[in-house]
């Protein structure tokens, strides 16, 4: 820390230089990640292995689907001009087929009421999602207006993929635009001044070009999912201004001292530095997490997440030190109190009177918060997660209402045997008479010797009894062998991987925040009791998360349609993410109340003294960063709005009622014991446990001031 303090004040305008160089590369760069995401679902489950071999064995690539409405079919006028524009779309670069109601003997491509119809167009395979992207908007400006009297829409698979990509990227535009101008005004009240303010918005902004330059370098080794990028550029904002808040707060401290502005910034580094490198260890164990699922949309999600988290905190510790060194002098110096007076000193020594109460008391309210997500229901890329006004949901609504025949994604039947083969035939009947089966049908235009029934569920693609009949197809099995696959497939195999192994992840994640944590502390107790505290809150925000998406409490509130269900991807990643942002606050609390126990040796006081000391900066950092979230939450995706939301609610819950209640009141009942260690480990943390707290010889300025530091330090 103090070398790269030295190196941060010294050649400040390098630095300051070369972040801005990566900041403009990341901008201009950063834009075609969008290009370059991939469906990652499934990985080696058997409905992932089933459309492995479906998607080896079509012809075609995607399809989109082309909903004409509002025309009578049978008219000559609306024939004319739907054949026209169907030719008019086979002629489209990339498109490898069409079809339509007319051309085709499939009954399903007309509405029941005959004022509906559909043309199917299918791209040719191995395209990337760039140029079926593309591909879609050429479909969609030679379609809207093509068929006099009617409404014309492009939706299907592709049209969904389409808008999801699309919605996901204005979101992340939307949610930056609404943020960053509400945190910098609240940054100026924070800090009572426009140029400590500008700071953590600086941070914030190289860890985005950052982090967007990382995510599409890693889209050329891994596939990156499609949700990701906001995922992650929100959770990098977010930990960018933390980081930001607390070295500037330590900073401004360091001056109130009397500290030049050389020796203020190295003292900055050795102190707040050290807690920085602390949270962004402990956050990466969080996100590390996820590699126990081995799931290639999580592992996605892991690697970007962790190379974000090292891009915010090589910003914290290169970029504020070169913009403190530059303008730091100009700063109003902000008094650290070495005393428990205070609002937040007041609150600890309220809390100490009657520990108990305020521990059972709170860990009762948060758990009576989970109880709604005992009756939790998950859905996996639905249509209905997309804007009300997106082209692929009205689409899919449409189809859902007007065409019995695609009323529903279907459950498939794969199997190596040839369509013609009668052992195939003759299960696809029995299928037929299956209770909860509405249609079957043998899938057309599959080459070699595999095969796919379609089997249509009565009900939505994903509902109970989709998801029953999966079961059964897959515990009475025909004589040959066959793999189960669709979106109902998926789901059920999402869910059990991600059943069997949470232990394994909560146990990863658990052990490196324990291993971290007893590195800063020397504590045994402090790691156990702060692991268990996150478990209680990030119940507490799954239970808000169904009471409000599934449930649709506050969905006029927050402009969305509840479906009856939430993302089953929305729960992990924002466990692991919620896990990472708390452990966040407790380094910051805890380095503190270390800092003060090891100044005067009794708990309580250093409890109080340390809430004091952390508690304004914390509850700062907890307010610039729910504005953050929430301006993605106002986006208009469904899961990124539930991921934003429940961010926001979870560092709600941690920077006010677990660390400025929960956490006095269980230190103040464990008293010494606190600090308790076998002498095993003690001797470990005597010989590699690191303190935010300098030393002596630390703090000793060893920088040389420009001259122009010493002018005006």
């Amino acid at each position: 820390m103090r070398t790269l303090a030295q190196f941060a004040v010294r050649h400040r305008r390098a630095v300051l230089a070369a972040w801005f160089v990566a900041f403009i590369a990341g901008i201009a760069l950063g834009g075609q990640v969008f290009g370059r995401l991939k469906d990652t679902n499934g990985g080696s489950s058997e409905s992932a292995y089933g459309a492995s071999l479906l998607k080896q064995a079509d012809t075609m690539g995607m399809s989109a689907t082309v909903l004409v409405s509002g025309a009578p079919v049978d008219s000559p006028t609306t024939r004319t001009a739907v054949q026209t524009l169907t030719a008019e779309l086979d002629r489209l670069p990339d498109v490898a087929m069409t079809a339509n109601t007319y051309t085709s003997p499939n009954p399903a491509l007309r509405s029941r009421d005959g004022q509906a119809s559909l043309i199917v167009v299918a791209l040719r395979k191995g395209l990337d999602m760039m140029t079926q992207t593309m591909a879609v908007d050429a479909m969609r400006d030679t379609a809207h207006g093509a068929v006099p009297g009617a409404h014309v829409q492009v939706g299907g698979d592709l049209g969904v993929m389409r808008d999801g990509m699309t919605s996901s990227q204005r979101d992340l535009i939307r949610g930056e635009i609404i943020a960053l101008p509400i945190l910098l005004i609240a940054l100026v009240f924070i800090f009572g001044g426009l140029r400590a303010a500008l700071l953590p918005i600086a941070g914030a902004l190289v860890t985005s070009a950052g982090a967007l330059a990382l995510l599409l370098g890693m889209t050329y080794f891994t596939d990156v999912a499609s949700y990701a990028v906001d995922v992650i550029l929100l959770f990098g904002l977010g930990l960018a201004v933390d980081y930001s808040l607390l070295m500037v707060n330590r900073f401004r401290e360091e001056r109130a001292t009397g500290a030049d502005l050389a020796t203020a910034v190295e003292r900055t580094l050795v102190s707040a530095g050290r807690t920085v490198v602390f949270s962004a260890l402990t956050v990466g164990a969080s996100l590390a997490g996820l590699f126990a699922f081995d799931d290639p949309t999580f592992t996605s999600v892991a690697l970007g997440g962790i190379a974000t988290v090292l891009v915010a905190l090589a910003a914290a510790l290169t970029v504020i030190p070169a913009l403190l060194a530059t303008v730091g002098a100009k700063m109003r110096p902000e008094q650290r109190r070495s005393t428990e007076a205070g609002v937040f000193g007041r609150l600890a020594r309220r809390v100490q009177r009657r520990p108990l109460l305020a521990a059972v008391g709170l860990a009762a309210a948060l758990a009576a918060a989970a109880i709604p997500f005992l009756h939790v229901n998950f859905g996996l890329g639905d249509p209905r997660t997309l804007p009300a006004e997106s082209e692929g949901r009205q689409v899919a609504a449409s189809l859902a209402a007007d065409f019995p025949g695609l009323r529903t994604s279907p459950v498939q039947v794969v199997t190596e045997l040839s369509a013609n083969d009668a052992r195939v035939t003759a299960y696809a009947a029995d299928l037929a008479r299956h209770p909860g089966v509405s249609a079957v049908a043998i899938e057309d235009g599959l080459r070699g010797s595999t095969s796919a029934i379609n089997v249509v569920p009565e009900g939505s693609a994903q509902g109970a009894t989709a998801q029953q009949l999966v079961h059964e197809l897959r515990g009475h099995r025909p004589a040959f062998h066959t793999w189960v696959t669709g979106s109902a497939a998926s789901l059920i195999d999402f869910k059990d991987r991600i059943g069997s192994r949470l232990p394994w992840a909560i146990a990863l994640i658990a052990l490196a925040t324990f291993v971290l944590l007893f590195l800063m502390t020397g504590s045994v107790l402090i790691p156990i009791k702060a692991v268990l505290m996150n478990l209680l809150s990030l119940g507490a925000v799954f239970g808000a998360l169904v009471w409000i998406f599934q449930d649709g409490h506050l969905a006029g509130l927050l402009g969305f349609q509840a479906f009856g269900a939430i993302e089953l991807w929305v729960p992990i990643v924002v466990f692991v993410f919620a896990f990472g942002l708390s452990m966040d606050y407790e380094v910051f609390l805890l380095s503190r109340i270390k800092e003060a126990y090891d100044e005067s040796g009794d708990t309580n006081s250093a409890v109080a003294i340390g809430l004091q000391r952390s508690g304004r900066i914390i509850t700062s950092a907890a307010l610039a960063v729910v504005v953050v979230f929430l301006g993605f939450a106002a986006g208009h995706s469904l899961g990124i709005k539930e991921f934003g939301l429940a961010l926001a609610i979870a560092v709600i819950i941690d920077a006010t009622l677990v660390r400025c209640i929960l956490v006095p009141a269980t230190m103040t009942l464990l008293g010494p014991a606190n600090w308790w260690a076998p002498s095993a480990l003690r001797r470990v943390h005597e010989r590699f446990g690191l303190h935010e707290a300098p030393t002596a010889q630390e703090i000793a300025p060893t920088i040389e001031p420009a001259p122009e530091l010493l002018a005006v330090g």
